[in-house]
């Protein structure tokens, strides 16, 4: 698998394209891509989402991702790395690299506000205009723009988050989440006593923290986590249940069966069925 890299704070590009020119790439830095036209699919991490004009994805970094087209599509690509958003002094919005990293495990477009949708909409318009029409303070212009993506983006990530969780709470509850989302997949890293000992609290008050931040249970919230990732590679991945079990560190089949009809009341075969 190759690995892209970007050489710019930040890049913007439009493209007009019959086929994906990049397949199989892990990048280093975040990515949108938003549709201005056409149809296909956008396969990332392993699931496949049907793409449609107005959708716009985020791609993070050790994202694996690739288009399938069914029609020649324009897209209007941002591309920037964690400095360039750090660095950033963003006026009411901490940690943002932890919610943009939370788009990697939602489902289709990060647009899920129909105004913010149409707000993106014309940015990109104006977007499309600046690169055309290079002229006088356009880099200014472009980064403008692009941050006016960022927060509305962040925004609307913001709304799926655990109920209580927004851009605005405590930094160390949106570290914790980043944390149990990028270890979601590694059973023996999201131990109470371990995540604890990551964040140099102690165990007791991890629990009781994280319920007033999130309004459920630090456990609730890990398995209903994981149960939302193991839906979506039965509907939008072809991999079998015994890949799944091991890619989110289950025993066997047997295990993860168990564990999700505990949730689901169903199988993972019936629930895939259900969803075909």
């Amino acid at each position: 698998m190759s690995r892209e890299n970007i050489h710019q704070s930040i890049e913007v590009f439009y493209e007009k394209v019959d086929e994906c020119p990049l397949r199989d790439r892990k990048f280093n830095f975040f990515e949108f891509v938003y549709v201005i036209s056409g149809t296909g699919y956008h396969v990332d991490n392993g699931n496949r989402f049907a793409y449609h004009k107005g959708d716009m994805f985020l791609i993070t970094p050790n994202d694996c991702h690739e288009f399938d087209l069914e029609t020649t599509s324009e897209f209007m690509v941002m591309r920037f790395g964690e400095n360039y958003i750090n660095e950033y002094q963003w006026k009411s919005i901490d940690h943002i690299e932890c919610i943009l990293y939370y788009a990697s495990h939602l489902s289709g477009s990060v647009l899920i506000n129909k105004e913010d949708a149409q707000m993106v909409d014309l940015l990109i318009q104006n977007l499309q205009q600046a690169i055309k029409h290079q002229s006088i303070y356009n880099e200014d212009l472009i980064r403008h723009l692009v941050n006016a993506i960022i927060v509305i983006t962040g925004r609307n990530i913001a709304m799926v988050k655990p109920n209580g969780v927004s851009s605005n709470s405590d930094g160390r509850i949106l570290q914790i989440l980043d944390y149990i989302q990028e270890n979601i997949r590694r059973p023996d890293l999201l131990k109470i006593s371990v995540i604890a000992d990551q964040f140099g609290i102690s165990p007791t008050y991890l629990g009781s923290y994280f319920r007033k931040q999130c309004n459920e249970s630090i456990q609730q919230y890990i398995s209903s986590y994981r149960i939302r990732l193991i839906e979506h590679r039965l509907k939008f991945s072809d991999k079998r249940i015994h890949e799944i079990a091991d890619e989110f560190g289950f025993a066997d089949e047997s295990h993860i069966n168990k564990f999700f009809k505990r949730h689901k009341g169903m199988s993972l075969r019936n629930f895939r069925l259900n969803a075909q």
